[in-house]
């Protein structure tokens, strides 16, 4: 498999409606995507960093920079056995894993359509349909989240993850477990609190949530396994979990119960994968989180999230639940058992709308 030429394009895509997090709110989303050129056969995948550098310090602009000057001089022209051994090509290059993650998801896409295999058999998935859930934003008011998650529970989703943030959190959190009971329900703050503000946390601890994702610095392991011994609650870690390496060190600390895997924040489905089959050597649950992918990203996590440790739903959701209009001719629906089934087409299974690729591309480049 050899990287012949590649093409880059910049898009930045409307929002169904707004999405607010602790760290901002967007109401349209940029996103690099990449396509390659091997011996006849053309490959895409997605990089998901967005605009601004809120989540991470990735942003489209800088993926953009990185894909073009310095991972694909590294790779183009280079024989590559399999998808992963790109990743020894690009390690000299420090970080920037959603751009490395995209290279590597495009070449994931060329060796399943020479192998006419699809990527959940190349990966080892288990399942034919996977369990999803859906996020919402910080609201304007709780009547107002009220009636959000009402609708979603309406289209069939099953289980919901709220954003929080300081003053945001409790009352907004106690309001939906009083109105829904037995609805399968955790929270993310994406880094909003300290160790000494997170005590405002505490009342959560009652309220049977799945888990409470990432309350503390992004780059923290310790203090949240401080975190963790005052609560019963498992605590799950994002932003935290880089590489295998970062996950072995917060399970060895006990700093969290669960582990969100994204392939753009851990720099591709081969560390992807290497954290999962950690996690279930250990039997620590998994789950796939998202970041508004289009069809291109949102392929990719439903064939990693089909591996057996991923045991706790994801933050997949539907094609509809962000996008009036994908860049993928193909659409992910909502199954009535709050599933989305996974693509069994070869390589990611998805094909690309020109026109609409047209429509939401605001720069191009040949590499």
């Amino acid at each position: 498999m050899k990287i012949e030429r590649a093409n880059l394009y910049h898009l930045r895509m409307p929002l169904r409606s707004a999405f607010e997090t602790s760290f901002g709110r967007i109401q349209e989303r940029d996103g690099i995507l990449v396509e390659v050129f091997c011996q006849g056969v053309v490959g895409y995948g997605e990089c998901a960093a967005d605009r601004n550098p809120g989540y991470s310090y990735e942003t489209a602009l800088t993926a953009w920079h990185v894909l073009r000057d310095y991972l694909f001089p590294s790779v183009l022209g280079t024989e590559i056995a399999e998808p992963g051994d790109v990743q020894e090509l690009m390690s000299w290059v420090r970080g920037h894993r959603m751009a490395k993650a995209a290279l590597e998801m495009a070449l994931w896409d060329v060796w399943g359509k020479q192998r006419d295999q699809a990527l959940v058999e190349l990966l080892g998935g288990v399942r034919r349909k996977v369990r999803v859930g859906v996020s919402v934003g910080i609201q304007e008011s709780i009547p107002s989240l009220l009636r959000v998650v009402e609708d979603y529970l309406q289209q069939g989703y099953k289980r919901i993850k709220i954003k929080i943030k300081p003053g945001r959190d409790v009352a907004e959190t106690q309001a939906l477990r009083n109105a829904y009971p037995g609805l399968s329900l955790q929270v993310d703050a994406n880094s909003a609190y300290t160790l000494e503000t997170a005590s405002i946390l505490a009342p959560l601890d009652d309220l049977n949530l799945l888990l409470i994702e990432q309350p503390l610095a992004d780059d923290d392991l310790w203090d949240h396994s401080k975190l963790q011994r005052c609560f019963k609650t498992p605590l799950c870690l994002d932003e935290s979990i880089l590489e295998a390496r970062h996950a072995r060190q917060a399970l060895e600390m006990k700093a969290a119960g669960v582990i969100n895997i994204k392939v753009g924040r851990v720099g591709g489905l081969s560390e992807a994968m290497a954290i999962h089959d950690l996690c279930l050597s250990k039997e620590i649950p998994v789950w796939c989180g998202g970041m508004l992918e289009t069809g291109i990203g949102r392929a990719a996590n439903l064939a990693l999230a089909s591996l057996p440790g991923f045991t706790l739903p994801g933050d997949i959701s539907a094609t509809e639940r962000y996008y009036v209009r994908d860049i993928t001719r193909e659409r992910f629906a909502l199954n009535p058992d709050s599933t989305i089934d996974v693509p069994r087409a070869e390589g990611l299974g998805v094909t690309i709308d020109p026109q609409a690729l047209n429509l939401f591309t605001v720069n191009t480049l040949q590499v």
